[in-house]
């Protein structure tokens, strides 16, 4: 039961904020920070723990089975991190609300994560959109932009929920997630494989089914962006390791060249398009779009090593974007705009914001030292070990570009002459400060020793690698 709660008690307390009245923000952080914190400690209070309720027998066995793996592990505690950083950093209207859908979509990815059967995972996939989608209403105002959202990502749903059903008709049960005895066969495989694999690269994105990720990323309050950039994307990432790779490695090898050069296209067109970017946010939203298409690349490369430094990088890119989203958030509170063409001067007046500017985005270059450097250094040594040597030095080339648009971002807000029409300057608060150091620890500490990453429950990542060398089971 423990791990149960870990899903019921952010969505309870959730609904709960949502129907009580009144509105006094400093108690609704409060609540939303000791949810999170709960939800922190229990993840690593209950690993290896699970509880199971069989729910549908007939045309095929589905369970509400919860449970955590090696890989869905390390994103249960980004989740909990980010969501504990994003409360604390909420300064919007109607807080009250807006932190009940933070612990709605944090309940609803934690049951995504912890999900061990197939149409569980599908059900939250869906459930984990409302909160994003209605925060774009609600707070965002840009209905244009929560309609392309959850268009885009319901559409990879149905997808996601018609291979489940699929996979379960063929192999007589959907409670899969996690075990190493799973085959499917016969002519649907293919279509199931689509199903799963386009579903997943819309919700990672990937190009060209990225489009609706720049508005989103940056017509979203901060706080919220900060955990749908952070640990949303990852949901598909995620699925294409425990879900694709785990139960389809022949159709995986046999399609892994369309996602290498998905993935390379994503590294450069993100790359290239977030050097250009005048709003701060699209510089941040269309590099994650690079950077995930690394960790694409790194997943179809069939390499154990690079499968672990996509795992590291899963973890540090939540890290960095959660940072940068949420310093971003605080600049546009104090600035009113993201122009950076009107921002400049700001680290005087403000040390400390620039400061963690300086490291967040430092992460996000590949700082030696720092967690972003060591995913991107496993990775890579993974691609030349796979002998994809075209893609190992096109991938160099986005790696370069992020030291350009990064430095670019950080000099572009924090450095040059201040300028004169812009409101009053003041630098972080105790709570917006607080807010961000789990996450600069976390990128320290992971930069210097990323081994739990690599070692912990080892078997789990051995049983993926092998699928992949083989080919076959």
């Amino acid at each position: 039961m423990l791990v149960l709660s870990l899903i019921l008690v952010p969505i309870v307390a959730g609904l709960a904020l949502l129907a009580t009245r009144g509105e006094n923000p400093a108690m609704s952080r409060t609540v939303g920070a000791l949810v999170a914190a709960y939800t922190l400690v229990v993840g690593v209070a209950g690993h290896g723990s699970e509880w199971s309720y069989r729910w549908l027998s007939r045309p095929f066995v589905a369970s509400f089975h919860v449970g955590d793996t090696a890989i869905s592990y390390w994103l249960v505690l980004l989740l909990a991190i980010c969501t504990f950083c994003a409360v604390l950093a909420t300064n919007v209207p109607r807080t009250r609300q807006f932190v009940a859908q933070l612990l709605l979509l944090e309940g609803a990815m934690l049951g995504l994560f912890l999900a061990r059967d197939l149409l569980l995972f599908a059900l939250f996939w869906d459930l984990m959109l409302l909160p994003v989608f209605f925060v774009l209403l609600g707070w965002g105002e840009h209905v244009a932009t929560a309609w392309r959202y959850f268009i885009y990502n319901f559409a990879g749903g149905l997808l996601l929920l018609l291979a489940t059903a699929a996979f379960g008709v063929l192999f007589g049960s959907t409670d899969v997630i996690g075990r190493a005895d799973v085959h499917i066969a016969g002519a649907w495989v293919p279509w199931i494989f689509w199903g799963f694999a386009l579903a997943f690269l819309v919700k990672t994105p990937v190009w060209p089914l990225h489009t609706w990720m720049p508005l989103t990323y940056s017509d979203t309050p901060s706080p919220m962006v900060a955990v749908v950039s952070a640990v949303q994307s990852k949901g598909g990432l995620y699925g294409m390791i425990a879900i694709v790779m785990a139960f389809m490695p022949n159709e995986f090898k046999a399609y892994a060249g369309i996602f290498i050069v998905l993935g390379v296209i994503s590294l450069l067109y993100g790359a290239f398009t977030a050097l250009v970017q005048n709003d701060a946010k699209r510089v941040v939203a269309y590099s994650s779009l690079s950077h995930l298409g690394l960790i694409v690349v790194a997943l179809a490369s069939f390499n154990a090593t690079a499968l672990q430094g996509a795992v590291i990088y899963m973890v540090a890119h939540g890290l960095f974007s959660a940072a940068l989203f949420l310093i971003l958030g605080y600049v546009e509170s104090r600035e009113e705009t993201r122009s950076l063409v009107r921002l400049g001067g700001l680290g005087t007046a403000n040390p400390r914001l620039a400061g963690a500017l300086c490291i967040a985005a430092l992460a996000a270059l590949g700082l030696p030292g720092l967690a972003g450097f060591v995913g991107e250094l496993v990775i890579l040594t993974g691609i030349f070990q796979a002998g994809l040597i075209w893609a190992a030095i096109l991938a160099l080339i986005p790696i370069v570009l992020a030291s350009a648009y990064m430095l670019r971002l950080f000099q572009g807000i924090m450095n040059g002459p201040e300028v004169p029409d812009l409101p009053v300057r003041r630098d972080l608060s105790w709570r917006e400060g607080l807010a961000l150091v789990p996450l600069v620890l976390a990128l320290v500490v992971l930069g210097v020793n990323p081994h739990p990453l690599t070692t912990f429950d080892p078997g789990a990542y051995n049983a993926v690698a092998s699928t992949l060398q083989g080919g076959t089971r």
